[in-house]
């Protein structure tokens, strides 16, 4: 009998019996046993039934007509029940049965496709070397570090690195003995690490650690361990007592050595790639070869974080790398520092010699150009006419307004040598017909501008290089001459020795009737009437400068004795005449002395350009005078006065003739024009 059988029957006998009319809903048992979906509709009919009888009882219904009510809802209810228990009962049945098969299919397809201890789909048997979570890794924390000689990893990946090795010194010796596996089991080795989610073959940056990838990822494990390298290697790394320190870095060069080998027979040196790979299939060699001995593999294993790009063994503790670190702030601190204290000192020096220049300017009487006007003079043209460049700045044509062609001089902003002051202070104050002339000067927007007179035949070395003309050799005698005389006048300055420090072929300018002019004061220095010399910085044009001043940094009126006895030399043979340097100025002093000593002919140090037509007497005197000019200590040069007076006896000697020949030629046409 069905529990809501059984209910109703309760409640008609409490009906009939005791003369009670409870309320069947609000019974607990009866609310429960209707909750079910399915046999709700049954729990209303039983309710209705029982609300029923209920009325019967309150109107005052009989017995008989009671029972009859019930009876026939009884039946119907009770009919309707049984069969629906029946077909529910059969349902669950079913339902069971096909749970049960589901059930044992799922496991036996689980059981048929599960892979063995090692993950079938890689290959690579991981029971025997468990990986052990790192710490390291925890929070996605991947400091970078370069393990095993370049291979691209982090540090919370050593282990992973560690664990895959061993796996594949594993498979090379009981398989098929290839050191890597293809590619699509690789990308499946990441069982072992589903402990540690951050770590897998793709996330630490092992991906082409397989088979086919390169050269080396093709080698077999017999190939590596018959090479003598790698033997060699293998002996290093045998044993790690009794110092661990020292066998370990024996071991890291070693097979750093042996890695390198490979890549030179696979012609793969610069391959990074191939030498991540390479390195690799040797750890991988060299734990197949201890594959028994787990005390000596694990040495191994802590021994090769040391094997980094250098191949040293290199142990830095926390403490020393923030020491080194600290060090490192330090310095690069007091570099700012030092920067910043030297910048200000600049510019308040530079500052200062704004200042200075524009005093200078003032008292030194020059006129003081506008810009406007440097400006018009130098676009006289379609376009500006350089003349030259130099240390200094940019020489340009220029043309005032009164019609006087001039020499501009742009001084480079970043000049530190203040040649722009040392010019005004030097040339506004001297004057010589064989001294170039300043006129003016311009400082203006932080630009600074000289204005010279303009020597038309450009300067004495394009000159000596012309091959269509030829420089005579009385014009030759003449600039000398000229210019020793306008270097005595410097060195007899009322207020003391002016040092010019810059003596060259390209700084002898030449007017329209070829009158030497010596220019460019930029680097000249004033001695003291008390001073023979002074210590400073060494500046000049490499190859004309005192070998004794560049070496000791000892300036005297000596420096550009040695500087014009280079000048007469090449003014004398015609050589290396632009981009003099230091090999090319002793050749040519060792020549020009051995033939003052007679031990080579004078032929060897003539111009050839001459051909010839030169005084032989005044060559050998102006020769002489030159070798003594560029001894090599400054107690042996001569004086400026003795230069100049053998030169000016030359150039009288050379007059002499010129007079002589012309007397000749003149008393040869009167003779030819006698009658007879």
């Amino acid at each position: 009998m069905g529990s809501f059988e059984q209910m109703y029957l309760a409640f008609v006998r409490k009906i009939y019996a005791k003369g009670e009319s409870p309320n069947l809903v609000k019974n607990g048992e009866w609310r429960r046993s209707c909750s079910s979906k399915h046999v709700r509709e049954e729990c209303n009919k039983w309710t209705k039934a029982a609300e029923a009888a209920a009325k019967c009882k309150i109107k005052g219904s009989s017995s008989s007509q009671q029972q009859g009510y019930v009876g026939n809802l009884k039946r119907k209810s009770l009919e309707t029940i049984v069969a629906k228990q029946n077909m529910l009962k059969s349902t669950f049945d079913s339902a069971k049965a096909l749970s049960i098969l589901l059930v044992f299919g799922v496991y036996f397809l689980q059981t048929a496709s599960s892979p063995p201890p090692g993950d079938a789909a890689c290959g690579l048997n991981f029971t025997s070397i468990p990986y052990e979570p790192s710490g390291e890794c925890i929070s996605g924390i991947h400091e970078k570090a370069s393990d095993w000689d370049g291979v691209p990893s982090s540090i919370c990946c050593r282990n992973a690195l560690n664990t895959l090795t061993r796996a594949l010194a594993r498979q090379a010796t009981t398989g098929d003995g290839n050191i890597f596996i293809d590619g699509e089991r690789w990308k499946n080795c990441n069982d072992p690490f589903h402990q540690q989610q951050s770590v897998s073959v793709q996330a630490c940056g092992f991906d082409d650690l397989f088979y086919g990838s390169s050269q080396c990822s093709s080698l077999k494990l017999s190939s590596i361990t018959q090479n003598s390298s790698f033997q060699a290697a293998f002996h290093q790394c045998a044993s790690f007592n009794p110092s661990f320190d020292n066998i370990c870095g024996n071991c890291t060069n070693a097979l750093i050595t042996a890695t390198n080998q490979f890549l030179d027979q696979l012609y793969a040196r610069d391959n990074n790639t191939e030498k991540v790979i390479c390195g690799v299939a040797l750890i991988v060699a060299v734990v197949a070869g201890e594959i028994d001995n787990e005390s000596q593999i694990k040495d191994f294993y802590r021994c090769l974080p040391a094997l980094i790009e250098s191949g040293r063994y290199i142990k830095i503790k926390s403490s020393l790398a923030r020491a080194l670190l600290a060090v490192l702030l330090a310095t690069t601190g007091l570099i700012l520092i030092i920067t910043l204290i030297k910048y200000v000192t600049k510019s308040k020096r530079q500052e200062k010699k704004r200042v200075r220049a524009r005093d200078i300017v003032a008292w030194s009487a020059l006129y003081s150009f506008s810009k406007a006007e440097i400006e018009n003079a130098m676009n006289y043209g379609n376009e500006k006419e350089c003349l030259g460049r130099g240390s200094a700045g940019v020489v340009y044509k220029g043309i005032l307004p009164s019609g006087q062609v001039v020499a501009i001089k742009h001084v480079h902003k970043s000049n530190t040598s203040d040649s722009f002051t040392r010019e005004i202070e030097g040339l506004s104050r001297v004057r010589h017909p064989n001294l170039v002339c300043l006129f003016g000067c311009c400082m203006e927007d932080g630009e600074q501008y000289l204005v010279y007179e303009y020597c038309s035949a450009g300067n004495l070395a394009q000159h000596l290089l012309k091959k269509e003309t030829v420089l005579q050799w009385e014009r030759r005698v003449k600039i000398l001459r000229d210019c020793a005389l306008a270097l005595r006048y410097l060195h007899h300055y009322v207020d003391g020795c002016i040092v010019h420090r810059d003596i060259k072929l390209t700084n002898i300018l030449l007017t329209e009737n070829m009158e030497p002019k010596l220019s460019d004061f930029g680097l000249a220095r004033v001695l003291g009437m008390e001073e023979s010399k002074v210590f400073t910085d060494v500046r000049g044009t490499l190859g004309y400068m005192d070998p004794e001043y560049m070496s000791n940094a000892k300036l005297t009126c000596a420096s550009d004795i040695y500087s014009f006895g280079i000048v007469a030399l090449q003014v004398l043979s015609g050589q290396k005449v632009i981009e003099l340097d230091l090999d090319a100025r002793d050749q040519l002093t060792r020549k020009a002395k051995d033939v003052s000593m007679g031990k080579r002919p004078l032929k060897d140090i003539e111009d050839p350009t001459l051909e010839g037509n030169l005084n032989a007497v005044d060559f050998e005197s102006i020769l002489q005078i030159a070798v003594l000019c560029v001894a090599k200590s400054s107690d042996g040069r001569p004086s400026i006065d003795i230069v100049f007076e053998e030169l000016d006896k030359a150039w009288k000697n050379t007059m002499a003739d010129r007079r002589a020949k012309s007397f000749v030629t003149q008393r040869s046409r009167s003779v030819e024009v006698l009658p007879l």
